[in-house]
């Protein structure tokens, strides 16, 4: 059996979606588990809608991912080049090889003429179709004389190159995930295979691509599926044999109908990019989950889970761990729902996996502006993972041993502080100016002591004190925050707070 061979194959048309990474991510396990190698390839033969950065996005978000391929317009191979802007000599010598079989015609038909004929169409209330039922009647080599087309190339005329779609052949169609189909060739067009500029469509430049670099499993996604035949009959008729094919279903909007787009992100307050990306037409950005302070590990595995289920139903998989399990016949047919709640316990997971050095990092390597020594920061880091959603959760949510509180949450306030509660804190906080060593089990005993003398509960003095340090009732123990707030600054936020409530 031949090595194992895929490729991942965007057009540089905008940022790379959600869908994108998905397949790309999918490509590199089935690769790695099977031993084989993972391609990247441009496809930029859609010049109108080319967009300037889209290439170097595309490479830098998978780099991101950690889907690093083994070949790339980046990293160059043996099969090199990796952008069909660079193919054209390769195309053109295929083009020539088609239109010596019976598979492929020249058709001279300008987009006015063909515009003028579907509106023809449309008054009968027909559709029309360029195909095996109307081509001989339309402006082409099949129609016209050999004298008639030579003229028309004699002056240059314009003219695209077209498949011609066999007459009532029933196709057998196989996919990997998907099963047995059929389709008959009499629903299916035919299909521009070279514009009238010289270079070829997707169509046929992906399936002379897939030949010249020995592609092996065509993995992408069902909006591919219609084309399928068309692709079947391309490497029949170039003579050449078939990839085994897999088409992967929908990624699904949260509410479970329809596509996920950009639209639902922005409606729903998630990214559908891996990176930020600018438009370079507008100015506008698009946020990215590495901007929203997802970590790679995280994003990958929620989106390797959006339509394959791995074994025992596990949740938390590494990329090699991925990579070990991944079987294309164990991926979902029906569409995945995107869950931002899932993506974002995703995060959650990851966060409480990685080391409070490995935190420290991230957070030191962010925007936020941190003027923190380290090792309070780490200390913090420690106590405050536990509840983060984001790294950038650990500072926001822990600002109160940076900062103190300005302010008082009026319903803690009323929860926690009444006539008796000022006196109470003046004498707590006398006896903790006395705690010599000012550690978190030091100050535990010292909070236990006092509530004992004064034959009251613990709640008593814990509650009112958490609201002078914090300014509301939220955080780690109480004990936790005094060490690390320290001495001098615990019993000034006392004082702050017992003159706040008089």
């Amino acid at each position: 059996m031949n090595k194992v061979r895929v490729r991942f194959a965007p057009s540089p048309t905008g940022p790379l979606h959600l869908g994108g990474v998905r397949t790309a991510l999918y490509d590199y396990l089935f690769a790695k588990n099977q031993g084989g190698e993972f391609v990247l390839r441009i496809e930029d033969t859609d010049t109108a809608r080319y967009v300037e950065g889209a290439e170097e996005y595309i490479e830098e978000a998978l780099e991101w991912c950690g889907i690093i391929p083994d070949e790339s317009p980046k990293k160059g191979g043996k099969f090199a080049p990796y952008r069909q802007s660079e193919r054209r000599d390769i195309y053109d010598r295929y083009t020539e090889q088609i239109l010596k079989t019976d598979y492929a015609y020249i058709a001279f038909d300008t987009a006015e003429e063909l515009d003028a004929i579907r509106a023809e169409y449309e008054a009968k209330g027909d559709v029309f179709s360029y195909d095996n039922k109307t081509r001989n009647r339309l402006k082409n080599s099949l129609a016209l004389s050999a004298e008639e087309v030579q003229k028309l190339l004699d002056e240059k005329t314009p003219y695209v190159v077209r498949f011609k779609m066999p007459v009532d052949r029933t196709l057998g169609l196989v996919d990997i995930i998907r099963g047995n189909s059929a389709v008959n060739t009499d629903a299916l067009d035919d299909k521009v295979l070279v514009k009238n500029d010289g270079m070829p469509t997707y169509h046929f430049a992906n399936i002379i691509d897939d030949h010249e670099m020995e592609i092996t499993h065509v993995i992408r996604g069902e909006e591919w599926l219609p084309s399928l035949g068309l692709h079947i009959l391309l490497y029949e008729a170039m003579g050449w044999e078939a990839p085994q094919f897999a088409h992967l279903s929908l990624i699904l909007k949260p509410e479970g109908k329809g596509k996920l787009s950009k639209r639902d992100g922005d409606k729903f307050g998630f990214p559908v990019f891996p990176l930020n990306f600018t438009d370079p037409a507008t100015g506008n950005i698009s946020k990215g989950y590495r901007e929203s302070g997802y970590l790679p590990e995280a994003f990958i595995n929620m989106v390797a889970l959006l339509g394959w289920s791995p074994a025992d139903d596990k949740e938390i998989l590494s990329l090699d761990e991925m990579a070990k399990e991944f079987d294309l016949n164990k991926v979902h047919k029906a569409g995945a729902r995107f869950s931002k709640e899932k993506s974002e316990w995703f995060n959650h997971q990851y966060i409480q996996l990685k080391s409070d050095k490995e935190l420290l990092n991230i957070l030191k390597n962010s925007d936020l502006n941190l003027n923190i020594e380290d090792e309070k920061l780490v200390k913090v880091i420690h106590l405050m993972k536990e509840r983060a959603t984001f790294p950038k959760d650990i500072y926001d949510n822990g600002k109160f041993f940076f900062e103190a509180p300005i302010s008082y949450d009026e319903k803690a306030s009323k929860k926690a502080w009444n006539e008796e509660t000022s006196n109470l804190l003046t004498e707590f906080s006398a006896m903790l100016s006395k705690v010599e060593l000012f550690t978190s089990e030091n100050i535990k005993q010292s909070l236990h002591d006092f509530a004992e003398n004064k034959g009251i509960g613990m709640g008593k003095v814990m509650m009112p004190l958490r609201l002078a340090l914090v300014g509301e009732l939220k955080g780690p123990d109480v004990p936790d925050i005094l060490e690390l707030v320290g001495k001098e600054e615990s019993i000034a936020r006392i004082s702050n707070a017992i003159n706040n409530f008089k």
